[in-house]
């Protein structure tokens, strides 16, 4: 901020030091553009030093034309504002006029001195934030990493003696289960001659229903595929017709917007006329006019009519209700 306080003082400085100097060697009927110069060398000097400030903050260097640019801006700021008093062979005008260009060469230098001390203080301040900040992640990092396998640990064990638990019932109902089916192997073996004979008369029987149950099936089935083949493809065809409608609309009206654009542009391509067109052609090419947008002004040259009589077609065209009650009550 102090920085552009300094450039801005002396370049109000120095505008009102050069000014004179340019006005009196200026011929009298350009003595409007005396500003200009001192103008367009502080200019100068503002660029230097905001770009200055913009690359020392990105921590880069402009190499020698910057270098070179700085002093150049700064040595020509200072011979236009101590050289009226050179002239004059005023050497307190001299040394007086030299401050502000002085102070401002010195204070671009200082500054972007200072700035880049500064960006390379706030980089190293960075890293070291950075380095900081990973080693506190990678802590946490090896935190979570051993609680994990610390969880994962337990988890094992506690599966390990889930399974040894599940093993141990599983050999328990195992041996009660053959304890019992060597009880129940002879209450079998009773049952087994009785109950085959109705055994396999109840499965011939569900056998004879379950395939006519599954032939009934297939039939509905298939019939209910043949009716969705169908209504499928009536869909198609429906869709198929309404997408050839769209598309012939559209065209439709693609190539009417076409053919009346090129109308317009037929009507609008004559150039202005010295006499009035008949009002029917006049009425076309105003009316081409209001839809391309074109001026009132512009329109009555092309149909040679009056401005109030354009005017008057252009409101028709805006608002077309209003028009017509006007043209019935005129009737």
């Amino acid at each position: 901020m102090g920085t552009w306080l300094i450039v801005g003082g002396a370049m109000l400085y120095s505008v009102l030091t050069v000014t004179p100097l340019m006005a009196s060697h200026t011929p009298a009927r350009w003595a409007w553009t005396a500003p200009i110069l001192p103008l367009v060398d502080d200019a100068a000097v503002v660029i230097v030093v905001r770009l200055d400030s913009v690359l020392a903050r990105l921590g880069g260097h402009g190499g020698r034309w910057p270098v070179a640019l700085r002093w150049m801006t700064g040595a020509m700021t200072l011979a236009l504002n101590i050289a009226d008093s050179a002239l004059k062979k005023d050497l307190v005008g001299v040394a007086v006029h030299a401050v502000a260009p002085l102070l401002l060469i010195v204070t671009a230098e200082t500054s972007l001195a200072y700035r880049r001390a500064i960006t390379d203080a706030v980089n190293t301040l960075e890293q070291q934030r950075l380095a900081e900040r990973e080693r506190r992640e990678q802590a946490v990092r090896e935190r979570e990493s051993a609680e994990r396998a610390r969880v994962r640990e337990e988890r094992e064990h506690t599966a390990l003696l889930a399974r040894e638990q599940r093993e141990h019932e599983a050999a328990l109902a195992r041996e009660q289960a053959e304890r019992d089916e060597r009880r129940l192997r002879e209450e079998r073996a009773e049952r087994a001659a009785r109950e085959a004979a109705e055994r396999e008369d109840r499965e011939r029987r569900e056998r004879e229903r379950e395939q006519q149950a599954r032939q009934r099936e297939h039939a509905e089935r298939e019939r209910e595929q043949r009716e969705q083949v169908r209504e499928h493809a009536r869909r198609e065809a429906a869709e198929q017709q309404a997408r050839e409608r769209a598309e012939a609309a559209q065209r439709e009206r693609r190539e009417r917007e076409e053919r009346q654009a090129r109308e317009r542009a037929a009507l609008l391509s004559g150039g202005p006329v010295n006499e009035k067109l008949p009002e029917d052609r006049a009425r076309q090419i105003v009316r081409a006019a209001f839809e391309d947008g074109m001026a009132v002004r512009n329109a009555a040259e092309l149909c040679g009519w009056s401005v109030g009589w354009v005017s008057a077609r252009y409101a028709e065209h805006r608002d077309p209700g209003d028009s017509a009650s006007l043209a019935i009550a005129a009737g």
